[in-house]
């Protein structure tokens, strides 16, 4: 068999240098990187790339192995730093975990120096995931644990040590339950406390991997200390409100642990009511009870069963429920299941005025204006939860969360109160009938999202927010948009539209192109664990060259084209491709299922094989840089950002050319040409 491209050179090399042994050897870039070249990755060489002749992986991976065993502190240290630095790379990896990677986990070093590289290599190494998670001890686990509790001060060993808690955690069943034994909530709590962004990160990812793995009846216990005070008001204080920019990775696990609080719901959510179960029943007859009290007292036995039966039903009628006899067949759909009876029973509870105001208001108006609280609340229920996803997984890439969420600890139900209320106030202002219900959620849920979309801080701020978007200001916003969607539809206006929008589209390219000249940061996801990976692109001002290359952290600015290594020319791009058609969502085993995933992933295609491939951090990004690479490449854009831009632009500028003609009646159509008149005497004859 013929040796391969790699090898011939690695030979041709040895022989010049008159080296013996040329199967000890390899080529390794020469850059900060260090990663080796073999046959996998050797395509991805870029034109200029600077290499170097060095020890072959197997050989350095043994000669790194044999200097960790050094009974000399300071090599040990340097061995464990340059351990640290290689482990990042897979080839590497691979050869030194055949040797023995539980030299790493084995003893404790004594220096704190030599702990935080021993925990930073055994991550890298850790995160190729060449071996399992389950072949560590306990007693390994129980080392790592009170790392947690011993160098709260140092933060590398801290962040380390997290870490490697959440990864064993997320990967082994069996060490999720040893972990949980070693390490509760309480003794993270102080880690929160910090100033420092990326503990309190990688402390709440812990807490979310606990969670996410719990069994059921742990998950709630768990819940319930999550509800405390206590944590809310620190996660609250400490994290949302203390650091002045919140980075995506805290955002994403603060969402991450907002749904799986809301996960909780779940199981009331999809619980029918059994018609036959008293208990059940006797939280509707509370619900009687409370909005009509003396007529319904429960030990009132006067009268007869078919008068009482009677005064159930009318009453159950101005309760708002479908089934006036047996208003127990109303919650047996799922969704919301006994998760609606729940907030009702909370609301006329703990809100009993508003509930009794409610349910006495419209059980006076007439039969088909009444807002039934019953119907509406199941409704509502249903709608909340739709809006917040209980019941799904997280997503990997999302970092929507709410903050006041974190401000009660019956948050939801707090939620739902807010909304029935606002609901009864929507149907007021519409006037609306019975036939008009599902009108009147329509509003309710543009109401509701809107006010969301602002990202309030409380509760209180979010009530106000609602005040502030009622029934009139929606029409007036809906009008406002439809205007800018609808407007000028006459035939002169689409003639002067399709005259200036080339000129727009030549805007909006130059705006993509800009944003691509400032650049991005991109995160390398990963399948094992979430481990904040950077790496920068970014378009040269003459719009010639792509360059790129990792960082080591999140950027605060744009970083300069001379710190990124790697160069791809433009001239070279075949092609670019999104979601499933991309070579990384192809490739077995990754993010690749996840569907807001695949809806980020967009690849570049060059030369015979060559690749370059992107998750967008959001869609505005993805639409930035999909739209910019289409115009680089002349093709067209079609993302929804251009189509929305083009949209908003066109409008503004058909508006501006327009001012003059306020009032004025555009026809339809230009007005008749005049007939030729009987001769041209008027014309000055110049000659």
């Amino acid at each position: 068999m013929g040796m391969t491209g790699s090898c011939l050179i690695i030979v041709k090399s040895c022989k010049g240098w008159s080296l013996a042994n040329h199967d000890q050897f390899a080529l390794q870039h020469a850059d900060s990187s260090n990663f080796y070249i073999t046959e996998k990755n050797r395509n991805e060489i870029k034109n200029g790339a600077i290499l170097r002749l060095t020890t072959s992986p197997a050989q350095n991976a043994q000669q790194l192995h044999e200097r960790i065993q050094s009974s000399s502190m300071d090599a040990k240290l340097e061995a464990l730093k340059d351990l640290a630095n290689y482990s990042r790379d897979v080839t590497f990896a691979q050869e030194f975990i055949n040797l023995d990677v539980s030299c790493l986990s084995s003893e404790v070093p004594p220096i704190w120096d030599m702990l935080s590289f021993t925990l930073t290599a055994f991550v890298e190494l850790m995160d190729h995931g060449i071996v399992s998670w389950d072949t560590f001890s306990v007693a390994f686990i129980k080392k790592i644990a009170s790392y947690v509790n011993k160098f709260a001060s140092d933060i590398s060993i801290l962040q380390r040590s997290l870490a490697i808690l959440e990864s064993m955690v997320l990967n082994s069943h069996d060490l999720y339950q040893k972990v949980a034994q070693e390490i509760t909530i309480g003794q993270l709590i102080p880690h929160l406390q910090g100033t420092d962004q990326e503990i309190q990160t990688y402390t709440i990812a812990v807490i979310n991997a606990l969670f996410l793995k719990a069994p059921d009846d742990k998950r709630q216990e768990m819940a319930n200390i999550l509800a405390q005070k206590q944590l809310r008001s620190i996660i609250l204080t400490h994290v949302i409100r203390a650091q002045r920019a919140i980075n995506n990775e805290m955002a994403h696990q603060l969402y991450v642990l907002q749904v799986l609080t809301f996960n909780l719901l779940e199981d009331r959510m999809m619980t029918k009511m059994d018609p036959q179960d008293q208990a059940q029943r006797d939280i509707i007859f509370e619900l009687r009870r409370i909005a009509f009290d003396a007529e319904s007292e429960p030990n009132n036995s006067s009268g007869s069963i078919e008068k009482r039966k009677s005064m159930y039903t009318r009453d159950y009628k101005k309760l708002g429920f479908i089934n006036h006899v047996n208003p127990a067949m109303d919650f047996t759909q799922t969704p919301p299941g006994m998760l609606a009876l729940d907030n009702m029973l909370y609301f006329a509870k703990h809100h009993q005025d508003a509930y009794i105001r409610i349910v006495l208001e419209n059980s006076s108006r007439e039969d088909k204006h009444e807002c039934p609280f019953g119907r509406s609340s199941i409704e509502l229920t249903k709608m909340l939860c739709e809006i917040l996803k209980v019941g799904e997984l997280p997503s990997e890439t999302c970092n929507d969360f709410h903050p006041m969420f974190f401000t009660h600890d019956r948050s939801f139900e707090e939620f739902f109160c807010i909304c029935i209320q606002l609901l009864n106030k929507t149907w007021k202002e519409m006037r609306a009938t019975s036939e008009d219900f599902n009108k009147v959620m329509q509003v309710v849920k543009e109401q509701i999202m809107r006010a969301l979309t602002t990202k309030p801080s409380s509760l209180d701020q979010f009530k106000s927010k609602l005040q502030n978007l009622s029934y009139t200001e929606i029409l007036k916003i809906r009008q406002s948009e439809r205007m800018n969607q609808e407007d000028f539809q006459s035939r002169p206006i689409l003639e002067l539209k399709e005259k200036i929008q080339p000129e727009i589209l030549e805007l909006i390219k130059q705006q993509r192109l800009n944003r691509l000249v400032e650049g991005t940061c991109f995160r390398k996801l990963n399948s094992r664990r979430r481990q904040d990976k950077f790496w920068y692109c970014r378009l040269s001002p003459n719009h010639k060259v792509l360059h790129y290359g990792d960082l080591e952290e999140s950027p605060q600015g744009e970083v300069p084209h001379d710190s990124l290594q790697d160069k791809l020319p433009v001239a070279d791009i075949k092609a670019v491709v999104t979601g499933k058609d991309c070579p990384h969502m192809k490739e077995k085993g990754a993010l690749k299922q996840n569907k807001e995933v695949l809806e980020l992933a967009f690849s570049i295609l060059y030369d015979s094989s060559g690749q370059l491939n992107f998750i967008a951090p959001d869609k505005h990004e993805y639409c930035v840089w999909t739209d910019g690479l289409n115009a680089l490449l002349g093709k067209d854009m079609l993302s929804d950002l251009t189509r929305n831009d083009l949209d908003t632009l066109l409008s503004m500028e058909i508006k501006l050319r327009l001012l003059d003609l306020e009032n004025i009646q555009i026809p339809d159509a230009p007005p008749p040409i005049p007939k030729e008149p009987s001769n041209y005497d008027f014309v000055y004859d110049c000659n």
